[in-house]
C-alpha cells in the first residue's frame, strides 16, 4: 500500500529524474485479518470469525469474485512458495477454503512453529517467466545499495553472487537513467523494458528514502507489454519490507494516510504503522501491557515471553547487560529454560518499576515447577538510575506476590550497583529476611553475571555456593615486585590497585593544547580528543550530566572546568548554578550554538542532549562550527537516514561523532562526558580519577560502567573508554577509536566489547590480521545466546540483532580469535583473560606498577547526601549583583571606592545593580533624568493621595509607602512598560502608525502612553520635550520615539490632548536606550522591557515624592483625614423604585 500510493508522489533522489518509461498497475489488496482470534478459543468461534472475516473481505472488494488470484499468509514469512504457503491462479472459492483450512491454525516454516492469522488475496497476474525480475535496495553505514537481476521468481538462486549493483552514497543523488541502466539493467535486451525499469528504479528509490524504508525486495517484479498500452506495466507481486520505526515522528503520518484502506470507519488517513513481532511469537496482553507501558515513559522497558513454562525468570537493568545475562544463561545450558527477555533502564520511576516487576511475577508464578523457579533481578552498574529507587518498585511487587513466590518454590538472586545501590541492596536483604523466600544479594564486588552460575546450581566453586559469587581474579603481579598499598583492603576483590608508569613512573595522557597553541590554531593530536584542558558546551538544559562533569573535573584536580558553557534554545540568555567541589559558581547559558562558541573559542567539544527529533538539525549546525572537533549525541531513535548523513558529514568536517545513543565516553584524571561513568562513588571505586593502561570500546553505556569495574579489579585501570551507542549506524566506529588507541603512546592495551548484529568487529580483526593494530586486544561480542532461540529477539540495543549468520555474535567471536584477538571462552572469563594479558605486559616491562595514589574526597550534592548520609547544604539565593563577602563591597564586580572615585552617579549605580553593567555617560544621565522627572507628580493623584491618606491615619512611613505604591498600575503608572510595549510591538510587526492607530480602534482599547488631562498639542508637556530633546541629541538612534511621533501625529488630529504623554515617552526611549546603546542583545533589550524595568524606574522615583508627602503630612500635624460629605453622591436605590422597573432590567449608576 505504501508503495502503491506513494510511487508516482514521492520527490525524486536522482540528479536528473527520467522520462516515466512506465504505467503502474492499479493496487487490489484484500486482507483477512483475524489478529483478534486466540488458538484457546473453541472451534466454533474461531469458525465464525474466520467466516465473519471472509464476508467482509468481499463486501469490500467485490473485485475478489470477477478474477482469478492468489492468497498467501502476510506474517513476516520468507519464502512462502518454497514452504507451501502461496496459493496461484485461484477462484474466490477456492482461495476461501485455502484460507478455512489454514486460518487460526499452527504451522511450520523451517524450525519455527507459528500460528497463522493475517491473509493477503490480490489478482493473479498470469505472465512469462522471462519477464520477471528480482529488485532488492538495502542500507549500509555509508549509503543506499540497489541490487538487481534479470531473473526473479521462486527459483531465484543466489542473490548476492548473481545480482548486479548500484550503490549511492548517503550525500549523494541517485544516477540519471543512463547511470542506472549501465549498472543494472545490461542483461535486459528489450529497450522498452529496460526504459520502464529504469524509470520504475528511481521511483522505487524515491519511496525508499521518503518514507524511510531500510530494506526493500520485490520478487518477482513483472514488467507486462500489452498491445493498445503505450507503455509497459510493471507490477510487484510478492514484497518484503523494513520501516525504520526510529522515523516514525517524521514518517508516521505518511505511512498512516497510506493505509487508509485499512481503516474500518472510512477515514481520510488509515491506522498508525504496526510493527508485528516475529512469526512464531505473538505477542502475549502482558508483552502488549509493557509496550504500552514503554511508550508512555521516557525510561525503557522491554520484555518478551520465550518460553511461559520456562523455570529461570530474569528481571535485568540495562540493554546491554540483559544480554550477558541471557548468554550467561544459555552457556549454562538453560537457553530452554529461559522464560523471558527483558530490560528496563532510562531511571523508570517506582511505579513503573512495580508494574513491570508485577508483570513478571504473574507470569512467573502461574504454573508451579517440580524442581522450583529462579529469579534473577541483575543489571550492570547504573550510570544515573537510582537503584534504591527502582528496587522499592520490585519490592512492592515481590511483597504482593509472597504467598505465589512461595507456592512456587522461587528462589531470588540480586546483583545491582550505581547510585545509591548500598541502600537498595540493604532494603533487598532486609525483605529476605520477612519475605520467606531465599534472596540473594550482591554488589559491585561480584563479576555482573556471577550469580548465574548460583542460581542455577552451577557454582564455580565450593566456596562461591556456600554464599559468595565468583570474584574477580587478583592482578598478577609479583609482591616483591610492586608493595601493597598501606591501608588498603585485602581479600580476592579488593586487590591493591596498581597504575602503569612510562620513563616518569606514570604513563601521562596525550598533552593539551597549551593556550598559546589553540591562538594558534593548534590542538592535541589527533588520537587524543580528550585532554586535561579540553572544554566542552552542552547542548540541552541537562543540570545532572553537568554537574557530574564538573564534579570529576574537580577530584582529577583539573586547573578549569571541563564545561564551558550550556546552550538552551527555548529561554532567554542567563546563568545556571552549579558546585565547584563544595562552592557554588555560575555556567552561562546562552540560547544559540554561535553565541556559545564565540564566546568560549577554546572549547571544542559538544555534549548534544537534543531529543531524537531535533538532534539531527542541530548536529548539523554544530558541524558547521569550524572549533568543534567532538561530538556526542545522546538521544536514542535517531532515524538511521539521520545518522547517515551526520556520519558524512562529520568525516568531511573531520570531527569525531560519538553516538547517538550513547552514554558518551571517558578519559580518567582529564574528561567525561555526560553521565559517563556514573556516580562519584563508582567512579572513585573505578579509579577514573587517573590514567591506567587500557582503553576500551563498547557499545552499551552501562557495560562500559562494568568495564570500568573489570579493568579496574584486574588491570591498572583503564586509559579511556568509549561507548559508541548500541545503534546500528554508530557514528565512529570500533575500529575508529582502536586505531585511535593504537597510536596514543598512553595505551598499552585495548578492550573491545562487541554484540550480535552489524560487522565492525570484523573490520579490527582484519586490522589485526594485516599487522595495523600491534598492542594486545582483548575481545568479546555479547549476544551468543541469539542462535539457541528459535524466533528472532530483539535485544537492547537497536543494532543488536543478526540479519545474517555472519553477523551472529558466536561467528564474530571466531574471527576474532582466528586473527590473533584474545577472545575467552565466555563473557564470564573475559576478567581472568584481561588480568592475564595485562599481567604479560607487566611481565616484559611493557607496563611497570605503580602503587595508588590516595583517593580524592568527594563532596555531593545535598539532596543525594540526606539519602547517603552525608550532607552539602546549597544556598537559598543566587545573586549576581551584589557581593558583600570581601574586604569591599561590590557592586556587579564593581569596587565601592570606584563607584565614588569614578563619580558615576546613581544613575551609574542603578545601571550596575539592575544591568550588571556599566552603560554609556549618556545612558546614565537619561536614567537620573527620568527619576528626577517623575518623582512626583502633586498631591491630587491616585498614589500620593493614598500616600497622605495613609499618613493622616497614623500609619509609619513603610506603610504609608507601601499604600501608594499599591496604586501602580495599568492606570497609574504602569503606562510607562504598557507603551513601550504597544509601540514596539507595532514597530517590530511594521505596521504603519495608521495601521497600529486603526487596529487599536477595532480592538476598542486605549493606546497606552497616549492623551493627557490638561497638556495639548498647544500648550505641550514640557517634560516630554526635555527628554526627547536630550534622546535626540544623545542616543544612537530614536527609531521608537519616531514611531511614536507620528502615532502621535494621527491622534492629535482627531483631538488636541491626544499627545505623547511622559509616560509614554519615557517608555520609548527607554526601549531605544536598550537597543541601540550597544551594551545589550536584542533578546536581552527585550527580556529587561518585559520583565518590568519601566515600571521599576516608577516605582523608584515615585518613591521618591511619596516619601516627601509622607513627611510633608508629619511636620504638618495634619489629623485623620475623612473624605467630605459634599464631594460623595448618596443615591438611594429605595427612594428611586417608583421611577425604576425591575423588568426592565434598570439599574443605579
Amino acid at each position: 500500500l505504501l508503495l502503491a500510493n506513494y510511487l508516482l508522489q514521492s520527490p525524486t533522489q536522482a540528479a536528473e529524474k527520467p522520462a516515466s518509461g512506465f504505467a503502474p498497475a492499479q493496487t487490489r489488496l484484500a486482507q483477512v485479518n483475524l489478529s483478534h482470534v486466540n488458538t484457546t478459543d473453541d472451534a466454533d468461534k474461531i469458525s465464525e470469525a474466520v467466516e465473519a472475516a471472509l464476508d467482509r473481505a468481499e463486501r469490500q472488494n467485490p473485485w475478489l469474485l470477477t478474477t482469478k488470484l492468489v492468497a498467501k499468509p502476510d506474517q513476516l514469512i520468507k519464502r512462502r512458495g518454497k514452504s507451501g504457503l502461496l496459493l496461484l491462479n485461484a477462484d474466490w472459492e477456492s482461495c476461501k477454503q485455502w484460507i478455512r483450512e489454514r486460518a487460526v491454525k499452527e504451522v511450520s516454516v523451517g524450525t519455527i512453529t507459528g500460528v497463522l492469522k493475517t491473509f493477503l488475496v490480490e489478482p493473479f497476474v498470469p505472465h512469462p517467466q522471462d519477464v520477471e525480475y528480482y529488485v532488492c535496495i538495502q542500507s549500509h553505514r555509508e549509503g543506499d545499495e540497489i541490487l538487481f537481476t534479470h531473473e526473479g521468481g521462486i527459483d531465484i538462486g543466489d542473490v548476492d553472487a548473481k545480482a548486479l549493483r548500484l550503490a549511492i552514497p548517503i550525500d549523494q543523488p541517485l544516477g540519471d537513467a543512463k547511470a542506472i541502466e549501465e549498472a543494472l539493467l545490461k542483461d535486459i535486451k528489450s529497450d522498452t523494458q529496460k526504459l520502464a525499469l529504469a524509470s520504475f528504479i528511481e521511483r522505487l528509490y524515491a519511496v525508499y528514502v521518503d518514507l524511510n524504508f531500510t530494506y526493500l525486495e520485490i520478487n518477482p517484479l513483472v514488467v507486462l507489454e500489452t498491445e493498445g498500452q503505450q507503455q509497459p506495466q510493471v507490477i510487484f507481486l510478492d514484497l518484503a519490507a523494513k520501516l525504520d520505526q526510529t522515523a516514525e515522528f517524521e514518517s508516521g503520518d505518511k505511512w498512516a494516510l497510506a493505509r487508509r484502506d485499512a481503516s474500518a470507519d472510512g477515514s481520510a488517513t488509515g491506522p498508525a504503522m504496526e510493527f508485528p513481532a516475529p512469526f512464531g511469537r505473538e505477542l502475549s496482553k502482558e508483552e502488549q501491557y509493557i509496550q504500552e507501558l514503554d511508550a508512555k515513559t521516557g525510561a525503557s522497558l522491554k520484555l518478551t515471553i520465550l518460553n511461559k513454562d520456562g523455570r529461570v525468570w530474569t528481571m535485568v537493568a540495562g540493554g546491554g547487560a540483559s544480554v550477558v545475562y541471557s548468554d550467561a544463561i544459555a552457556a549454562l545450558g538453560f537457553a530452554h529454560e529461559l522464560a523471558n527477555y527483558g530490560e528496563y533502564s532510562g531511571a523508570p520511576s517506582e511505579t513503573q518499576t512495580y508494574e513491570y516487576a508485577k508483570t513478571i511475577l504473574d507470569l512467573m508464578t502461574r504454573k508451579p515447577h517440580p524442581d522450583g523457579k529462579v529469579l534473577i533481578i541483575g543489571g550492570g552498574i547504573a550510570n544515573f538510575t537510582n537503584v534504591a529507587t527502582t528496587f522499592k518498585g520490585i519490592i512492592r511487587a515481590l511483597q504482593e506476590y509472597k504467598q505465589a513466590l512461595i507456592a512456587n518454590k522461587v528462589r531470588v538472586f540480586v546483583r545491582r550497583a550505581g547510585p545509591n545501590w548500598q541502600e537498595g541492596l540493604r532494603a533487598m536483604r532486609e525483605l529476605g529476611e520477612t519475605l520467606g523466600v531465599e534472596i540473594r544479594v550482591y554488589g559491585p564486588e561480584t563479576h555482573v553475571t556471577a550469580i548465574v552460575p548460583l542460581a542455577l546450581g552451577k557454582a564455580p566453586s565450593a566456596a562461591s555456593a556456600a554464599g559468595g559469587a565468583a570474584a574477580m581474579p587478583t592482578k598478577l603481579v609479583a609482591e616483591s615486585t610492586v608493595p601493597s598499598t598501606p591501608g588498603t583492603p585485602g581479600g580476592a576483590m579488593d586487590v591493591d590497585p596498581l597504575r602503569s608508569a612510562g620513563s616518569s613512573g606514570v604513563p601521562q595522557p596525550a598533552p593539551a593544547p597549551t593556550a598559546a597553541a589553540i591562538a594558534e590554531g593548534k590542538s592535541a593530536p589527533w588520537y587524543s580528543p580528550f585532554t586535561a584542558n579540553t572544554r566542552a558546551i552542552v547542548y540541552g538544559m541537562q543540570p545532572r550530566a553537568v554537574q557530574g562533569m564538573l564534579d570529576f573535573d574537580f577530584i582529577c584536580k583539573r586547573a578549569v572546568p571541563s564545561v564551558a558553557c550550556m546552550v538552551y534554545p527555548f529561554s532567554g540568555n542567563h546563568v545556571q548554578k552549579f558546585y565547584w567541589g563544595t562552592k557554588e559558581t555560575l555556567l552561562p547559558v546562552f540560547t544559540s550554538l554561535k553565541e556559545a562558541a564565540d564566546r568560549f573559542p577554546d572549547a571544542d567539544v559538544v555534549v548534544n542532549f537534543a531529543s531524537c527529533r531535533s538532534v539531527f538539525e542541530s548536529t548539523k549546525e554544530m558541524l558547521q562550527v569550524q572549533q568543534i572537533r567532538t561530538i556526542a549525541i545522546i538521544a536514542e531513535g535517531v532515524p538511521e537516514r539521520h545518522t547517515r548523513k551526520l556520519i558524512s558529514m562529520s568525516q568531511k568536517a573531520n570531527v569525531t561523532l560519538i553516538g547517538p545513543a550513547t552514554v558518551g565516553g571517558i578519559k580518567p584524571g582529564c574528561f567525561k562526558i555526560g553521565n559517563t561513568g556514573g556516580m562519584m562513588d563508582n567512579i572513585a571505586s573505578s579509579k577514573l580519577y587517573r590514567p591506567g593502561s587500557v582503553a576500551y570500546v563498547s557499545k552499551s553505556g552501562g557495560m562500559s560502567n562494568e568495564l570500568n569495574n573489570i579493568v579496574a579489579r584486574t588491570t591498572d585501570g583503564v586509559y579511556e573508554g568509549v561507548a559508541i551507542g548500541g545503534d546500528r549506524y554508530p557514528g565512529t566506529t570500533f575500529l575508529d577509536h582502536i586505531m585511535r588507541y593504537e597510536a596514543d603512546p598512553g595505551c598499552k592495551m585495548i578492550l573491545l566489547l562487541g554484540e550480535v548484529g552489524g560487522v565492525e568487529e570484523y573490520k579490527v580483526a582484519e586490522a589485526v590480521r594485516a599487522g595495523r593494530i600491534t598492542k594486545p586486544v582483548v575481545a568479546w561480542a555479547i549476544g551468543t545466546c541469539a542462535g539457541m532461540f528459535e524466533t528472532e529477539v530483539q535485544f537492547g540495543h537497536a543494532g543488536a540483532l543478526a540479519n545474517s549468520d555472519s553477523e551472529t555474535a558466536e561467528a564474530k567471536n571466531a574471527a576474532m580469535r582466528a586473527a590473533g584477538i584474545h577472545v575467552p571462552e565466555t563473557f564470564e572469563a573475559l576478567p581472568a583473560l584481561l588480568n592475564q594479558v595485562y599481567s604479560d605486559l607487566v611481565q616484559t616491562g611493557v607496563i611497570v606498577p605503580k602503587p595508588e595514589p590516595e583517593a580524592p574526597k568527594i563532596p555531593i550534592d545535598y539532596a543525594w547526601a540526606q539519602e547517603l548520609g552525608l550532607v552539602r547544604k546549597p544556598a537559598s539565593f543566587v545573586s549576581t549583583i551584589c557581593d558583600d563577602r570581601g574586604e569591599e563591597l561590590l557592586y556587579a564586580g564593581m569596587r565601592i571606592t570606584d563607584v565614588f572615585r569614578e563619580d558615576i552617579g546613581i544613575g551609574g549605580v542603578l545601571s550596575l545593580l539592575w544591568f550588571k553593567r556599566r552603560l554609556p555617560d549618556y545612558a546614565c544621565k537619561f536614567i537620573e533624568m527620568v527619576l528626577m522627572l517623575t518623582a512626583d507628580h502633586g498631591p491630587a493623584v491616585s498614589g500620593a493621595h493614598n500616600t497622605i491618606v495613609t499618613a493622616r491615619a497614623g500609619k509609619d512611613l513603610i506603610s504609608s509607602l507601601c499604600s501608594g505604591l499599591l496604586t501602580i498600575g495599568d492606570r497609574f503608572g504602569g503606562a510607562l512598560d504598557g507603551a513601550a510595549d504597544l509601540f514596539s510591538t507595532a514597530y517590530d510587526k511594521g505596521l504603519t502608525p495608521r495601521e497600529f492607530v486603526d487596529s487599536m480602534r477595532k480592538k476598542n482599547k486605549l493606546i497606552l502612553g497616549i492623551g493627557h488631562k490638561i497638556k495639548s498639542r498647544t500648550n505641550p508637556d514640557l517634560r516630554v520635550t526635555l527628554i526627547t530633546d536630550y534622546a535626540k541629541k544623545h542616543f544612537p538612534a530614536t527609531p521608537i520615539l519616531d514611531y511614536a511621533r507620528s502615532v502621535e501625529s494621527i491622534t492629535t488630529a482627531k483631538k488636541d490632548n491626544l499627545i505623547l504623554n511622559v509616560d509614554g515617552a519615557i517608555g520609548v526611549l527607554f526601549v531605544d536606550l536598550l537597543r541601540h546603546s550597544g551594551a545589550f542583545s536584542r533578546e536581552e533589550a527585550d527580556e529587561y522591557a518585559r520583565i518590568g524595568t519601566l515600571n521599576g524606574l516608577f516605582v523608584l522615583a515615585r518613591s521618591i515624592g511619596f516619601i516627601g508627602h509622607y513627611l510633608d503630612q508629619k511636620r504638618l500635624k495634619q489629623g485623620l483625614y475623612r473624605h467630605p460629605w459634599d464631594d460623595i453622591s448618596y443615591l438611594n436605590p429605595a427612594a428611586l423604585q417608583g421611577g425604576m422597573s425591575a423588568t426592565k432590567g434598570d439599574r443605579v449608576q
